[in-house]
């Protein structure tokens, strides 16, 4: 029957909650899936699942805070309204399996799950696990994780480590299709900057200080973020709000990348063997970017620059150590095993849903 193959995905509040989900969306439909997404109405959830041709559905549910805060009250509300919304849809959708990606919207679409007795998997990316992952994982059959290490956060929960999926079309990117985009017409190698979907202001601002000593050695391609401006025209130079068409072809032409250290973005440079130098958010995080980039320079796979010592003289000074190190961290990266198998992700989820 066709509700015993169907699976809805949740997870949302940033880009990181749901890439995931779009890189193994073409492995549950080649595996006779039939595919639901439940987030929140005008979100970035909905804005990438809507490029897919998958049911987009909303509910309400309020922002999860670990501080006081008077918005707690009002937001506990809206959480039980989504709970009561998640069971409706759920009932009427019939999934045998929910799989949560985390962020604040799938916590009702999991305690409904959880009531009507839907096997229900999270699955949390970074090395330190979030507020919402925490609280699914106490309804959750299993809890998939990154980071092997991460699994002394679930003690007493079924835990296994899956790596992170991560899109096939980043894996075919044309180096001079890259290169075209950037309209770069001499030999050099190339330096990518990426501060994130919004960008980073301090990032761009430090490098603003070095670009010139930067481009007497690199091609630079710098992802500025929406609502930034370049502040340079050159040849060697090419900048970019914010890339959607094209971007696996800007990754296949870097030869090195800096950047913040989201679980997501280091996961797929991982993938495609870059040497990179992570830049970690430190103000307002929880930590999260930190721990990432700090367990992937242990492992060699990555070079850190805190971001309390972000400095034009030090971001110099990394990237030439990075640019020395290259083999050695390419090689490895090449023997890395962090990164998750979508075929043996989708696999799972079928063993899981029985």
């Amino acid at each position: 029957m066709a509700h015993q193959r169907r699976i809805v995905l949740t997870g949302g509040g940033t880009a990181g909650h749901v890439v995931p989900h779009l890189a193994i969306i073409p492995y549950l439909q080649r595996s006779g899936w039939r595919i639901d997404y439940i987030g929140t109405a005008n979100s970035v959830e909905q804005r990438l699942v809507d490029t897919t041709d998958i049911s987009f559905h909303t509910i309400t549910s309020g922002k999860l805070r670990r501080y006081f805060s008077w918005q707690n009250f009002s937001d506990a509300i809206k959480v039980v309204i989504g709970c009561w919304q998640s069971l409706r849809l759920l009932r009427r959708l019939r999934p045998v399996v929910v799989f949560s990606k985390g962020g604040y919207v799938s916590v009702p679409v999991a305690v409904a799950a959880f009531l009507l007795r839907i096997k229900l998997v999270t699955h949390e990316s970074d090395l330190t696990p979030g507020l919402a992952t925490r609280i699914i994982a106490k309804f959750a059959d299993e809890v998939w994780l990154a980071f092997a290490i991460t699994q002394q956060y679930f003690q007493h929960r079924q835990c296994a480590c899956v790596g992170i999926p991560v899109r096939d079309s980043l894996r075919h990117g044309d180096r001079q299709r890259g290169r075209e985009l950037c309209q770069f017409r001499t030999e050099r190698r190339t330096l990518m900057i990426i501060g994130g979907s919004l960008g980073s202001q301090r990032i761009n601002n430090v490098v603003n200080t070095i670009i010139y000593e930067l481009l007497e050695c690199y091609h630079v391609i710098h992802i500025v973020g929406v609502g930034n401006k370049p502040s340079l025209s050159h040849s060697r130079y090419c900048a970019f709000t914010f890339v959607t068409e094209g971007f696996n072809h800007l990754l296949a032409s870097a030869d090195l990348i800096i950047s913040r250290a989201g679980a997501n973005c280091i996961f797929e440079f991982l993938a495609l063997h870059k040497p990179m130098l992570l830049v970690p958010l430190d103000a307002g995080s929880r930590g999260d970017q930190i721990a990432n980039a700090n367990y992937f320079e242990k492992q060699g796979l990555a070079k850190v620059l805190a971001e309390k010592n972000l400095t034009g003289d030090a971001l110099l000074t990394k990237v030439r150590e990075l640019d020395q190190q290259q083999t050695e961290i390419i090689a490895k990266q090449k023997t890395s095993r962090l990164v998750g198998e979508n075929v043996t992700i989708v696999n799972r989820l079928a063993r899981l849903a029985g």
